[in-house]
């Protein structure tokens, strides 16, 4: 058996600039982070006694006899693309719910990419994982999504991400030291909002536009990826919250999908509460928000909204991992 440990990511800005049909033209950046909430996937060979070939577990459990048949679409595929023959067994357990913002499809396609190398006995660097998981969704599961949530998930940690208009990406550790990244951690907060959403639904609906009729918009949340670094390295942790709600409300101009009446009522009541900024996670439409929220009024804005989830976490550094490999055989 083969156990794979893949983090959720946390976009701060920049989110948009990592479409490729964006940052082949003008380039691209994102600020994020990865946390301690995680997907795990268990991958192991199936014995011949069974009457089935493969099982595949998730919100449901699959039994199939050709990889044809199996209706999980990112497995079917992946399955296809390693040429599977021997039996299979994969099982997915998230920390969080899928279609909520935080990256999850990415990374369930990162940990399965991860752990299917591992069961064949291939090495594979992080960025060799980001970019095979970037062919896989872009190109084999023809997904209208960006760049960074796969890079992300591959890589681990506080990163600035930059994309080239040669398709090429640079990840660099954000400067901030440990202190305020410590103080930024905690007045972080994540908000389930309660609605899930195919993250590829919402960008189909505002993508296409991005490089003709929102360039003025997306230059300046291009910008705001500096501004947040420089904010980070002078210790301006406030100024990153400011930044959040700035950078909110000119995210919503991208497309009539990414806010809702419903979402906008939360919004406007975190303000109230004592939050400096925040934003819908992901593509928008629903899903997780995230909140910057001061010190003396985290206990005020947790009351305000105890009818809602609310998730702390903390930062981490290591990216999709191998935590537990017993197998020796190689595919068949």
């Amino acid at each position: 058996m083969i156990i794979s440990k893949t983090p959720y990511r946390i976009s701060f800005f920049g989110g948009g600039t990592d479409y490729p049909s964006w940052y082949t033209k003008f380039g691209g950046e994102v600020v994020s982070t990865t946390i301690d909430k995680y997907l795990y996937l268990t991958c192991r060979e199936l014995p011949n006694f069974f009457e089935h070939k493969y099982r595949i577990v998730y919100s449901k459990i699959e039994l199939a006899n050709k990889i044809k048949d199996i209706e999980h679409l990112v497995v079917r595929k992946m399955l296809e693309k390693f040429k599977f023959n021997s039996g299979l067994e994969l099982q997915y357990i998230g920390d969080l719910p899928a279609q909520s913002g935080m990256g999850s499809s990415s990374s369930f396609i990162v940990g399965c990419m991860n752990a299917i190398q591992n069961y064949n006995r291939n090495k594979i660097s992080n960025k060799q994982l980001a970019l095979d998981s970037l062919n896989f969704e872009q190109k084999i599961l023809k997904e209208i999504v960006g760049s960074q949530d796969q890079i992300a998930a591959a890589y681990g940690g506080f990163n600035s991400i930059k994309f080239y208009k040669n398709k090429k990406f640079e990840v660099n550790k954000v400067n901030i030291t440990d202190k305020n990244k410590e103080i930024l951690n905690s007045r972080l907060l994540l908000l389930y909002t309660g609605n899930q959403r195919r993250a590829h639904h919402i960008a189909q609906s505002y993508v296409k536009n991005l490089t003709r009729d929102k360039a003025n918009e997306m230059k300046i949340l291009q910008g705001y990826t500096v501004k947040a670094k420089k904010y980070l390295k002078n210790g301006s942790i406030d100024d990153f919250g400011d930044l959040l709600n700035e950078s909110w409300h000119l995210k919503k101009r991208l497309g009539k999908k990414i806010s809702s009446d419903f979402i906008d009522s939360i919004y406007d009541k975190a303000i109230k509460s004592g939050s400096l900024g925040g934003k819908i996670l992901g593509a928008g439409g629903g899903g997780f928000f995230l909140f910057y929220i001061n010190e003396e009024n985290i206990e005020k804005f947790i009351k305000n909204f105890s009818k809602f989830q609310i998730i702390k976490f903390k930062f981490e550094n290591k990216g999709s991992s191998i935590i537990f490999n017993n197998e020796t055989k190689k595919i068949k």
